[in-house]
């Protein structure tokens, strides 16, 4: 067991904070353990220091593939000091702090360790068993979209991505639409205002028609609850005594299945335009991210292994559950198919990604070491 912490605490130990990334530096150890242990993978370089990485575990060809799926970047450590440094992957408690030890190089980690047993095992697999080690998801999901592109997932049946979920059973999370609304207006000097035309002001006609009038036209989803709206940042005008000729709102929208993003992009552009009719005003609206929700019925037969494998591992009863962040399954499911199941399992505790002091706990690690290999190969026989 300790081989696999150590691999663990080299991976932490990578600082690849995107941006920009440095995604290649994690691929090339998570490779060198795998050629070890003669498994096939390559790398493909995104740019400069950046990659992806898939290794296939070959089975029969009478199933269609189960990818094990992770990120490889992180976001920063931030400007609040830590009391365990970021990159130095310290074992405390029986917990590992670092950036990344939660939000996903625990799962990361646990994903190759677990294909590495299934192939020691030699059992006998009737699908390929593919780790797919993306780029960038912290930002835009790079590595996920040249995936797509390269066509090299086009086999999958199920994936399971090791976000971390406190080794949840997890089969949905929320979609996020990224708006930008711009406000024009006219500029004048700040004593004579009625010579411009103030962008906030028009804004604030916006922002409070959006919180008196847009209503959602979806009910709350089981699992998510209810789809969310939050203003995230404003800007706007140049000095105090000159009206503003512009301002700009970002928005961040998440979203719950069965919404679409195109009626709700609609919605709010016809709640723009009836405010330009009745005033002044002048709008302009562009996304900025544009991730669909992902949810997997709890009768799918990967959802089923999954509750299974864990009640008889863990000698406990589980149920499924969702959670509110998104990840790259928002890019790989409607390309590879909307009845894609999918499922999120991770030794790591969400409530603990992004902030300092992040930290896995060692037992919840070994733990969902057991379960990937477990559920793989239920899955694949």
């Amino acid at each position: 067991m300790q081989e696999y912490i150590s691999f663990l605490k080299e991976l932490i130990k990578i600082d690849s904070v995107n941006p920009p990334g440095n995604e290649e530096k994690v691929a090339r150890v998570i490779a060198d353990k795998l050629k070890k242990n003669s498994i096939e993978c390559k790398m493909r370089s995104l740019d400069s220091n950046r990659a992806y990485l898939i290794a296939r575990l070959k089975g029969k060809g009478h199933k269609k593939s189960l990818i094990y799926c992770g990120h490889m970047d992180t976001v920063p450590p931030g400007d609040i000091s830590w009391k365990h440094q970021p990159f130095t992957a310290e074992e405390v408690n029986n917990c590992i702090y670092g950036r990344g030890a939660s939000d996903m190089k625990s799962g990361l980690a646990a994903l190759t360790i677990a294909m590495i047993e299934i192939a020691k095992s030699k059992v006998t697999l009737e699908g390929d068993l593919v780790l797919a080690a993306t780029a960038g998801e912290e930002v835009d999901s790079l590595g996920a979209r040249v995936m797509i592109e390269d066509g090299i997932l086009n086999d999958a049946g199920a994936m399971i991505i090791g976000e971390p979920t406190n080794n949840k059973i997890v089969v949905a999370h929320k979609g996020a639409l990224w708006i930008e609304i711009i406000s024009y207006g006219k500029t004048a000097h700040g004593s004579m205002p009625d010579q411009g035309i103030n962008a906030i002001d028009n804004m604030n006609i916006f922002i409070n028609t959006l919180n008196n009038k847009f209503k959602f036209k979806y009910r709350e989803d089981i699992l998510l609850g209810i789809p969310t709206i939050n203003l995230g940042t404003i800007n706007g005008g140049v000095r105090t005594n000159v009206v503003p000729d512009m301002c700009s709102l970002k928005i961040d929208i998440r979203t719950v299945p069965g919404q679409k993003h195109q009626e709700i992009l609609h919605d709010i552009e016809v709640l723009l335009k009836d405010i330009e009719q009745n005033s002044n005003a002048k709008f302009d609206l562009k996304v900025l991210n544009d991730l669909a929700s992902v949810g997997t019925s709890k009768e799918d037969s990967l959802i089923k292994l999954a509750l299974s494998a864990a009640n008889e591992l863990f000698n406990s009863e589980h149920d499924v559950n969702g959670v509110r962040y998104y990840t790259d399954a928002s890019v790989f499911v409607p390309k590879l198919g909307n009845n894609l199941p999918v499922l999120f399992y991770g030794p790591g505790n969400e409530t603990m990604a992004h902030k300092p002091d992040e930290y896995v706990e060692i037992d919840k690690y070994l733990d969902s070491i057991k379960f990937y290999r477990e559920l793989a190969v239920r899955y694949l026989r």
